[in-house]
């Protein structure tokens, strides 16, 4: 195994160990295709340099065959992330508010709570708002206005962000869903109606990547201080 300074090379892998000082956080570990010892071992590399390990698109059975090797794991089932943390990074004073339209689009609106909360932000959850019911997101604006940023996850047309980007004047960051009906196209449907939002100052990030909405949220977060 051949060190570098800024990585470690694992052979399958060159984890980026130089990552949080050149970006804020440390390096996280994309689960999807990797077997749970490569996992594991990417892990141990981390937590060399690092208190906190963050996985997305974890399977229980990833996180089951891992949790051995790290008694201190805790497998998040609805964000499909696996977490440890032996030292929680410094919090911000500001939240971060994840809204999510529907429930069917909790497990997305999850991964990027768990990631604000991993990468030291307090997270307000409003769930459950879409537009079939605005009413149900109103009797929130006092709360979405005291964040930092706004993180708006929305499948079918994809229209909550453009409503939220008029209530307050915070950055807000849409994450379109895969869920809807045929014509939803697996969120492309949401996903354009997003980049076409007459909501000023919103942002769009792809196809239910909660992850990449919160990492944004969480560098704007850390920017105010």
């Amino acid at each position: 195994m051949a060190d570098d300074p800024a990585f470690v090379d694992l052979g399958f892998a060159r984890v980026d160990t130089d990552r949080r000082q050149r970006t804020g956080f440390p390096e996280v570990i994309f689960g999807l295709g990797k077997t749970p010892s490569q996992i594991a071992q990417i892990a141990a590399v981390i937590l060399e340099r690092e208190s906190v390990v963050l996985a997305t698109r974890v399977s229980r059975e990833q996180f089951e065959a891992v949790q051995p090797n790290f008694p201190e794991a805790v497998f998040h089932e609805r964000a499909r992330c696996l977490t440890i943390e032996r030292e929680q990074l410094p919090k911000r004073s500001r939240s971060v508010a994840v809204v999510a339209a529907g429930t069917s689009d909790l497990p997305v609106a999850e991964e990027a709570a768990v990631t604000l909360e991993v990468f030291g932000n307090s997270v307000e959850r409003i769930y459950d708002a879409g537009v079939a019911g605005i009413h149900r997101l109103l009797v929130e604006t006092d709360r979405l206005r005291t964040c930092a940023a706004v993180i708006v996850v929305a499948g079918m047309e994809g229209a909550l962000p453009s409503v939220v980007a008029g209530l307050v004047d915070k950055p807000v960051i849409a994450v379109p869903t895969s869920v809807g009906y045929g014509a939803n196209f697996g969120g492309l449907a949401a996903l354009l109606g997003m980049l076409n939002s007459c909501g000023s100052g919103v942002t769009v990030v792809n196809i239910d990547n909660g992850f990449g909405a919160a990492y944004a949220a969480a560098t704007i977060n850390r920017l105010i201080g």
